[in-house]
């Protein structure tokens, strides 16, 4: 039977790391997932409002297709700059695309920053912001375990009304395939039924991973604007959730770019509204190629590319409760 892995986190796929980086000064922060080899990656963009960088590059038309790392971060446009530490981080490592003899490693690095500029931190930084030195130090720390709540880039986020922040989940299967998301939540739109205490997510929660709330009747209403979203307040421009999903399998680019857009039903599932001009949605995929996808029959291979999007959008939708979930139970 499907179960979560060992973490229940993104690092359950071989190969990933993660690490985050907090200045509680500036109540922002950066997270850093890196890879231990350029894999195949891809990016789907459905939020009005982006903050990215190096996403181009991930695009089946273009010549790279494969990424060193990904770096999410608060910030807005400042935190973009958090993609320069981790680059000049990596190819000091000697991590990148070594073009010409004797020049510099060049890390491939997508990044994607959300809105907490007015969480009330210091951003005073007239003499430069500190997301380069915050996203060298989340890229040197990474490890298979790290901290979900209010770290890294979910440090100034919020999810509506309530606090945001980093959460992650993963699915393996007997056959050994994996699938597994991490997400910074900072959304417009709500991840509370109006109760305030049930997750939209909670059909797909496993045990009691973020609390084991279900709600007690039909639980929801026709509003389209739920009372616990942004979306009738001043802060209504601050948003946006950052994702990347994984899994281990042999993906080539077209099928990694079809399992981002699939994730993102995991979005729309665990926040309501979802994909709005106010933010700015975005999910990476990683394909690690451990697994092959191996079948003679044409139609497989196809079919095993919608079970790995429609996992990704289940532990997407798990990883935003679990991030919501950690940030609302921190002491």
């Amino acid at each position: 039977m499907p179960a979560p892995g060992p973490r229940n986190s993104i690092t359950d796929i071989a190969g990933l790391t993660v690490g985050n980086a907090t200045d509680e000064t500036v109540k922002s922060g950066v997270t850093v997932l890196r890879c231990a080899e350029a894999f195949v990656a891809a990016v789907d963009i459905r939020g009005g409002a982006p903050a990215t960088r190096e996403t181009d590059v991930l695009e089946t038309s273009n010549l790279v297709g494969r990424a060193d790392a990904f770096v999410l971060s608060g910030g807005s446009v400042f935190g973009l700059a958090a993609a320069d530490g981790v680059t000049q981080f990596l190819s000091n490592a000697n991590m990148g695309l070594q073009l010409a003899p004797n020049t510099p490693a060049v890390p491939i690095a997508p990044a994607a920053s959300l809105y907490d500029l007015a969480n009330g931190g210091d951003k005073n930084w007239t003499d430069g912001s500190p997301y380069a030195r915050l996203g060298a130090h989340a890229c040197e720390s990474a490890s298979e375990d790290f901290t979900l709540g209010t770290v890294g880039a979910g440090r100034g986020a919020m999810a509506g009304l309530v606090k945001g922040g980093l959460g992650s989940a993963s699915i393996t299967f007997d056959d050994g395939l994996a699938v597994a998301a991490l997400v910074a939540v900072n959304p417009v739109g709500s991840p509370y039924l109006p109760d305030g205490e049930t997750f939209y997510a909670w059909p797909w929660e496993v045990g009691d991973e973020f609390g084991g709330k279900n709600p007690p009747g039909a639980g929801d209403s026709t509003d389209p604007f739920p009372p616990l979203a942004r979306i009738r307040t001043s802060a209504i421009r601050q948003n946006t959730t950052l994702a990347i999903v994984a899994t281990n399998a042999d993906l080539n680019g077209v099928e990694a770019k079809r399992v981002a857009m699939m994730a993102h039903d995991g979005i729309a599932r665990a926040i309501r509204p979802a994909h709005t001009l106010f933010d700015g949605d975005v999910v990476f995929s990683v394909a690690t190629s451990a697994a092959p996808i191996t079948t003679k029959d044409v139609a497989a291979r196809p079919l095993a590319v919608t079970e790995i999007g429609s996992a990704a959008a289940d532990c997407l939708a798990r990883a935003i409760a679990r991030g919501v979930y950690h940030a609302a139970n921190e002491a």
